[in-house]
């Protein structure tokens, strides 16, 4: 808030415009009486005319500062008005409390409004607190982690566990866990995101507390809160390590007002004031023109008023905008004009852009709360919503007949969709014009041109905005980077072109990528953003010599002893240090005094990680060319120290190209300047775009549901009886409410699909992914140097085309776009070869690649995709799949493997599992709802993979067998853990995250045994053929898991059935069908449809497992008991389980096969019986029980049988009961008679 008599408070600096010399030179321009009468026709006011004194002498240049002051001033009484109000006690700006409100350590921003978590829980409260009335505040939830945001009273005490919430008179919504918490917790509200407002709603006047997320009630969380004397509730907020918001008290219009709460703080009414002043001001600019050789003044229409230069004009609107400089926005003309003028354009560039004002605000186009606001009920007067509705839980092509009304509805809404777009489309380019002009670069006489201006103020909003910070400044909002976003792109392909256009051997756009030298010459600087292969401070150690040989760059030996001794200072501050710091200091934000070395220029580096941050290397100017054999020194440089020479390059310096790998052409692609601001293009996408775009899908998704309530609704008033008047009305008002409901929403997607989704944005998120596709291509061929790209390429790749695929649909298709083949093969190509690529080191972007690559193979199009790349790419990719499952995330490589093998498994045709039919359909976008597309080529090549060698498979296999004994002994824990808390006579709570634990545990059983079935189908001879040293190990370890899960599926009234019946939420894929059809699909494919001899010895095998239970194969069919010999099947009982009850997932063929499998066993269960002879129980394997001891180990002697040594030391080369190393295994039989020749080990 200004103090009394000030000017606009707006800005936190003071620029001086102009020196009294220049001022006097100014004034001489034109007569002092026609300046006079110009200025004070500008800066008039009927409501606050100038004291006699004042007006008295003539206005100038000189004293016009003076005379806006007194302008600008606003009476005692509104100053003071902005005080006390009745149920609020505390000041009247309203800011986090960073001197004893605060609990563990924050990091609080320079407008004590941001806050970020810099310990276990930390927690801090507003500095004003409420008693009486209703009000609210906003929060900007910027990480979507821990935190718990509310209300709390100055008794309250926390601590680093309990925080807002847990104790008595708190109260907090969670949208992390979605829950809601006073002292005890229950569910409440939905999910938040990063990006998400939430508003916090107290009523004292009726004891109600409520939230809001995105302005759509979440309901009344609590009721009867405490009041009275010594009750007052300030907003507190308790967050975990690194999770950050920001506040909104009412110093900014709240986001999402919500009628009759009156915000924390008053808007600054005195501001207001003078800000309408100051719009008057330029209203008068805009009417009056400046005739200096006739010597008066001429009125103008605005709309006419140019700005022509003239010296007068400018100074006037430069002290408008010291004054003002927010305005800017409101003016997009205005501010074209005054960009043109050169020096005005590089002093906003250097002093008000970026610093004053966010920048980003010209390029946002807001999107109206309510269509009211932008006059959409005028431009779209005719309403429509598509009417794609299918049978609930089918998968359906039928499209309703479109009426001849609803075809004119349509027509007329699209003619408005068109009418807004083409007015969106005006303002976007003026947009694109303002950034034009801050990207020109042939405006660098008398000093730097506009365009190094902009890259060093773009750079540091990166920076500021770039998740991680260790101080946490104002982020700029998902939606207004959107925008920046796509004007930028047209700017930056408006220039690209252009030099094209005079410089034949540079590249066009369509063209453009980032050379692999930009991330390894620290030309450009990454924050502490995390790269390909990790730290750089570690990649320039270990891969010096290659930067030495392949880009000729040495890093300077002070620079890595740099770097090694910063690692070592962030924990040997000296001690006298800390204690002169306060405490407090953390809670109020900003940069930790730490004391900082000499040799450390750069801001970058003096945040708190300092040692995770990206030292900007530059090379010196060589003064001539650089031979083969040379190599350059380079040292430091921050950005701020950057010239234009440092970016464009000069003589034989190449600039920001230095260090060009022998694999990168000599030809330039473009500019170097316009190489950067690509660069900051994509990291902006990943900063918060992609996120954005993702979220603004939900209007579409909000437009079918109410579409499918309004479509059930109409049916039931069609059903409605005649004499049953009171529901027939009461469906008519539900009726009007979906239908002005989707009146509402239907315009306000057609306002998202122009600003958001649109044709023209939908390519330039295109263009991005394939800038993407082809720096990464670049990159790798540099072989060990791609590890210096930083990690946001590869996920901005993966992101880009996600959101081309499930975001910019239904309207446009991605398979529209240019090159859209050739595109899906590149991505394809990259993720097959970067998914195990050992240069990528960091967890998450290994994982990111996997899930990728995982929905890759999930639809037709990209699995195709993914067949079309080269063979040699293809078999390395299978080859990595098959690799042992230890140490990676072998769920998705699993998950990859089923999705080639789905379409082709034993009743493995299915998109929905049968029991989930008539359940809400899910969406249809998500990979496992796709529709089964196998691959018969990928299949061929893992057949022939598993052939190759006698360790491929053993290894691949006994990792899968390891993880589906684990997996399914995780599940079989977990549901015991379910069923015993559901019997508990007391109301109980079983955890979510439990239970999804336990589904994922079942549905990683079920892939696994998938994956076995497949490898059977394609290689039984790896199981069957017992001339290969593991077959026999392999296959009796493969008889003994099938048999554990048969018993405990299908064990009549066991858990599994138990838990199954109870149908918890989060266990809905937990059923019979799924894990049963994948074993009976691996014993049909080892018992009946091999050959007779392999046959046999999978039955032997089977049967000789001690827990094989006939039984078990009887219910596969629904029979409790096995048939009768030479008797058909009776018909099932529909109370129990049965395959033949499946008729729609499970052919005839296979059925048969299932009886012929029954009746064999049953034969062979039979004949074993009546031949079994008994063993000694000191014959007896010692470690299962279940086999004759048939192998003794060298040198220690100890037995066991085969089986049971041969999967041990697939592991493990100790005994199992001596521990000694094992050398060598021999037969027992032969070792009792006669000393044989032992095998190794």
């Amino acid at each position: 808030m200004a103090s009394k008599g000030a000017g606009m408070s707006f800005s936190r600096k003071s620029y001086r415009l102009t020196s009294d010399a220049e001022k006097s030179r100014v004034t001489g321009i034109v007569q002092e009486k026609l300046l006079n009468d110009y200025l004070n026709r500008i800066f008039s006011s009927s409501d606050h005319a100038p004291p006699a004194a004042t007006s008295r002498k003539p206005l100038n240049f000189q004293n016009l500062p003076e005379h806006l002051d007194l302008l600008l001033q606003v009476d005692d009484e509104e100053e003071e008005s902005q005080g006390q109000v009745e149920g609020r006690l505390g000041p009247s700006t309203v800011v986090l409390d960073h001197t004893g409100g605060f609990e563990g350590l924050l990091l609080v921003d320079d407008d004590l409004l941001g806050v970020i978590g810099h310990s276990n829980f930390g927690t801090i409260r507003s500095t004003t607190c409420v008693y009486k009335g209703k009000w609210v505040y906003e929060v900007l939830i910027s990480s979507q982690g821990l935190m718990q945001i509310g209300w709390c009273t100055i008794s309250c005490r926390f601590n680093q566990e309990e925080g807002v919430g847990d104790t008595h008179n708190s109260y907090a919504y969670d949208g992390n866990r979605v829950r809601k918490w006073n002292v005890t917790t229950t569910n409440y509200g939905k999910a938040w995101a990063a990006g998400d407002i939430v508003s916090c709603l107290i009523d004292l006047d009726d004891g109600t507390l409520s939230f809001c997320l995105n302005g759509v009630s979440l309901g009344t969380a609590f009721e009867n809160l405490s009041r009275g004397l010594g009750m007052a509730y300030f907003p507190a907020i308790s967050l975990s390590f690194k999770e950050s918001v920001a506040f909104n008290f009412g110093s900014r219009p709240l986001r999402y007002p919500v009628a009759g709460y009156r915000p924390l703080q008053d808007p600054p009414s005195a501001d207001l004031v003078r800000a309408q002043r100051l719009l008057g001001c330029f209203r008068a600019v805009l009417s009056v023109e400046l005739d200096p050789v006739e010597g008066q003044l001429l009125d103008k229409e605005s709309s006419e008023w140019r700005l022509r230069g003239q010296p007068t004009v400018l100074l006037t609107l430069a002290h408008i905008f010291h004054r003002f400089a927010p305005l800017l926005i409101h003016y997009l003309r205005l501010t074209i004009a005054i960009l043109r003028h050169e020096k005005s354009r590089k002093f906003l560039l250097s002093n008000v852009l970026f610093d004053v004002l966010r920048s980003v605000v010209f390029f946002y186009i807001k999107s109206p709360l309510r269509v009211e606001e932008a006059g959409l009920q005028e431009l779209i007067p005719t309403t429509w919503w598509p009417h794609r509705f299918s049978k609930e839980g089918k998968e359906s092509t039928e499209m309703k007949e479109e009426t001849a009304e609803e075809r004119l509805r349509r027509r007329a809404y699209e003619r408005g969709c068109q009418r807004l777009k083409k007015r969106i489309e005006v303002v976007e380019e003026l947009q694109v014009q303002i950034l034009k002009l801050l990207l020109d670069n042939k405006d660098g006489n008398g000093g730097e041109a506009s365009r190094y201006i902009f890259l060093t103020k773009f750079r540091k909003f990166l920076q500021e905005n770039a998740s991680g910070r260790g101080n946490m400044p104002m982020l700029c909002p998902p939606e207004y980077m959107v925008c920046f976003l796509h004007r930028l792109i047209s700017a930056l392909r408006y220039y690209w072109d252009e030099y094209k256009a005079s410089n034949p051997r540079a590249s066009y756009s369509e063209e453009a990528y980032i050379p692999p030298q930009v991330f390894y010459n620290g030309k450009v600087d990454y924050f502490d953003l995390q790269r390909l292969g990790g730290l750089l401070s570690h990649l320039r150690k270990t891969l010096k010599d290659d930067l030495a040989s392949k880009a000729n760059i040495v890093i300077d030996p002070l620079e890595l002893q740099a770097t090694t001794m910063d690692d070592l200072d962030e924990d040997e501050e000296p001690a006298p240090a800390m204690a002169q710091r306060p405490m407090q200091a953390l809670a109020v934000g900003g940069s930790l005094p730490l004391p900082r070395p000499s040799w450390l220029s750069s801001p970058t580096l003096g945040r708190a990680n300092r040692f995770l941050s990206t030292a900007a290397v530059s090379l010196m100017t060589p003064r001539r060319p650089l031979s083969t054999s040379e190599k350059v020194k380079v040292r430091t440089l921050s950005v701020e120290q950057r010239t234009r020479e440092d970016i464009e390059g000069s003589h034989w310096n190449e600039g920001l190209l230095l260090g060009r790998p022998p694999e990168e052409p000599e030809q330039p692609l473009t500019e170097n300047s316009l190489l950067e601001v690509l660069d900051g293009v994509v990291m902006m996408y990943n900063l918060s775009v992609h996120q954005q775009l993702g979220k603004m899908v939900g209007v579409s998704d909000d437009v079918n549901e109410y579409a499918v309530a309004l479509r059930d609704t109409e049916d039931k008033l069609r059903r409605c009886p005649e004499w049953r008047k009171d529901i027939f009305t009461e469906l008519t008002k539900s009726q009007k409410v979906f239908s002005e409901k989707l009146d509402h929403l239907s315009r306000r997607l057609a306002w998202v699909h122009a600003t958001v989704y649109s044709q023209e944005k939908m390519l330039d998120i295109y263009w991005l992914l394939r800038v993407c596709l082809r720096t990464i291509e670049h990159g790798d061929r540099t072989g060990s140097l791609f590890a210096f790209m930083p990690e946001f390429y590869l996920s901005v790749a993966i992101n880009s085309y996600s959101a081309l695929k499930n975001y910019f649909g239904p309207v446009h298709s991605m398979e529209e776009l240019p090159g859209y083949e050739e595109t899906l093969t590149r991505l394809a190509a990259i993720l097959a070869k970067h998914f195990a690529d050992t240069r990528i080191v960091g967890t998450d972007i290994r994982d990111s690649l996997m899930q990728a690559l995982a929905s890759y193979v999930c639809y037709p199009h990209s699995l195709r995709a993914v067949e079309r790349i080269p063979e040699e790419q293809r078999i390395a990719m299978v080859r990595n799949l098959l690799a042992p499952y230890e140490q990676r995330p072998w769920a998705q490589t699993n998950w990859i493997l089923v999705r080639l093998w789905r379409g082709c498994g034993f009743g493995y045709r299915y998109t929905r599992l049968p029991h989930l039919l008539k359940t809400k359909l899910e969406d249809a976008n998500l990979p496992s709802l796709q529709k089964p597309c196998p691959s018969t080529l990928l299949q061929r090549h893992m057949a022939d993979l598993l052939q190759q060698g006698p360790d491929a498979a053993p290894s691949f296999l006994n990792s899968v067998l390891n993880q589906l004994n684990w997996a399914f002994s995780e599940f079989i824990g977990m549901i015991q853990e379910i069923q015993q808390a559901a019997e508990r006579l007391e109301r109980n709570f079983v955890d979510s995250r439990q239970l999804k634990v336990c589904a994922t545990c079942f549905d990683l059983s079920v892939s696994l045994l998938r994956v076995l079935e497949m490898t059977i189908t394609l290689v039984p001879e790896i199981f069957l053929d017992w001339t290969r040293p593991t077959s026999e190990m392999l296959l009796r370890r493969l008889a003994q898991l099938l048999n554990q899960v048969l018993n405990r599926v299908t064990a009549e009234r066991n858990l599994f059935d138990r838990v199954v019946t109870l149908r918890l939420p989060g266990l809905e894929s937990v059923d019979h069908y799924p894990i049963l059809v994948a074993v009976t699909g691996i014993l049909v494919q080892l018992l009946v449809r091999g050959p007779a001899s392999e046959r046999e010895r999978a039955t032997s095998v089977l049967l000789a497992d001690p827990c094989f239970q006939l039984r078990s194969i009887c219910y596969l069919l629904g029979q409790p008991e096995p048939p009768a010999p030479g008797t058909t099947l009776p018909a099932p009982d529909r109370k129990r389980f049965s395959l033949q009850s499946y008729a729609d997932y499970i052919s005839a063929d296979e059925l048969a096969q299932v009886e012929q499998m029954l009746a064999h066993l049953t034969s062979a269960s039979a004949q074993a019986a009546a031949a079994s002879l008994p063993t000694s129980e000191e014959d007896l394997c010692p470690i299962c029980y279940a086999h004759p001891i048939s192998a003794v180990f060298q040198p220690c002697g100890h037995k066991s049988c085969k089986a049971c040594i041969n999967q041990h030391l697939m592991n493990n080369k100790d005994c199992f009961f001596c521990k000694a190393t094992i050398v060598s295994v021999e037969d027992w039989e032969k070792a009792a008679s006669t000393s044989t020749t032992s095998s190794a080990a």
